[in-house]
């Protein structure tokens, strides 16, 4: 399929799907014409590429993971092929989510706050269920910035 298919499925604008290729997450053959030729599974990998950005994975960690990736909730990254560099930065970038995590945690418990507080026993103040805690790490913290803060990057 040309790559206009591509992103009418998908829903991905072309000019992403080249960025895609260049970052090295793509890989298109060449038509004869010299047009860009994606096979059916590309539509699976570039959904499976938007879900890994959305989740706030970089392009460079994607682009190290996808090779192992047979469905979008699992890696199949054999323990040998796993360098210590990799492995490092999917700490960091385990970590760096849970920061994420965190801190909507915290602005989402704010919001319910504000909410009971200016519309006691109102629908909207309950509507999205009672605050709860943001889990915090091992030792105790929340690792993160405050309830206005945005996550650290």
């Amino acid at each position: 399929m040309k790559i206009g298919e591509l992103s009418r499925r998908t829903g991905v604008p072309t000019r992403m799907l080249r960025y895609y290729e260049e970052k090295d997450l793509l890989h298109p053959g060449r038509a004869d014409n010299g047009y860009r030729a994606y096979d059916e599974p590309a539509v699976h990998r570039v959904q499976q590429i938007r879900g890994l950005l959305d989740s706030g994975l970089t392009t460079e960690i994607i682009r190290r993971i996808l090779p192992f990736l047979d469905r979008p909730d699992e890696i199949h990254l054999h323990p040998e092929c796993l360098t210590p560099e990799t492995a490092a930065l999917l700490r960091g970038e385990a970590e760096r989510i849970q920061q994420r995590i965190d801190c909507l945690a915290r602005n989402r418990d704010a919001i319910h706050a504000y909410l009971a507080a200016v519309l006691p026993g109102s629908e909207a103040a309950s509507s999205a269920g009672s605050p709860t805690p943001p889990p915090g790490r091992s030792d105790g913290t929340s690792g993160g910035p405050g309830p206005a803060g945005a996550p650290p990057r």
